[in-house]
């Protein structure tokens, strides 16, 4: 029986001109980036609308296989706070569809000051699944989400809770939710979108990941430390140690 998919990539597919040398010379950035990668996380998408002939055509750039995560306005999340959003949902999800099954993630990031409403949280998932079927994760900040009943909720919607670095609290420090589909976020640690991973820590990372994939889960880790360029770096260096696990 074949492993479920595991994703590394970037926030965006911006090329440190330093790596120029390790991707193809002709092509667009995301053409280029796509030879070596096979997912991409979209977060432009929550500060501004692209048309669907936008999400077409980077469709129509990458190779079968690739995969995009695409994440939420923020005029659903920190906006409407998930209120009465799904309006603003399905103009998102019209265009996005533009990807085709190059869609292959959703990404919900929360703003920090949003606690956990159950009976709020309930009515957008079942929402947003009776619209979308795909895999869905979900990026809490604020305490109250990393709680038992929360993960219970997630699961019994079939969604991820991410586990993004830098840790914000203890409870954090897994993923949790829907236990079939793990979603990784690294921003850089100490500091935030600039600093690099250390291979130690990229090592142990690729025998979790493998480990969790061994266990029915698909994967993604997306590097988000991408202000000073180290994310394409941190990249290929956890695919090239993926290989060897």
């Amino acid at each position: 029986m074949p492993l479920p998919p595991l994703h590394i990539g970037c926030a965006g597919w911006s090329l440190p001109r330093t790596l120029w040398p390790e991707f193809p010379a002709e092509g667009s950035h995301l053409e280029r980036y796509a030879q070596r990668f096979g997912a991409a996380e979209l977060d432009t998408s929550f500060y501004r609308p692209h048309r669907r002939e936008t999400y077409e055509r980077w469709a129509a750039s990458t190779p079968e296989g690739f995969r995009f995560a695409v994440k939420l306005p923020q005029s659903i999340t920190h906006e409407k706070r998930l209120l009465d959003a799904m309006p603003e949902f399905d103009a998102f999800l019209e265009q996005a569809g533009g990807l085709g099954d190059k869609l292959g993630c959703l990404v919900v990031q929360l703003p920090p000051s949003l606690a956990f409403d159950a009976d709020a949280a309930r009515r957008f998932l079942f929402a947003l699944r009776r619209r979308h079927q795909g895999a869905v994760a979900l990026e809490p900040r604020h305490r109250s989400w990393f709680a038992p009943q929360v993960d219970a909720l997630l699961s019994r919607f079939q969604i991820a809770r991410v586990l993004a670095d830098p840790v914000l609290f203890a409870e954090a420090a897994a993923p949790g939710g829907w236990p079939r589909f793990v979603y990784l976020r690294l921003h850089g640690s100490p500091r935030r979108y600039w600093s690099a991973y250390e291979d130690a820590l990229l090592e142990r990372l690729a025998s979790r990941l493998r480990l969790a994939q061994g266990e029915g889960a698909e994967c993604w880790c997306i590097f988000d430390n991408t202000a000073g360029g180290e994310a394409v770096g941190n990249a290929m260096t956890l695919a090239r140690l993926l290989q060897n696990c």
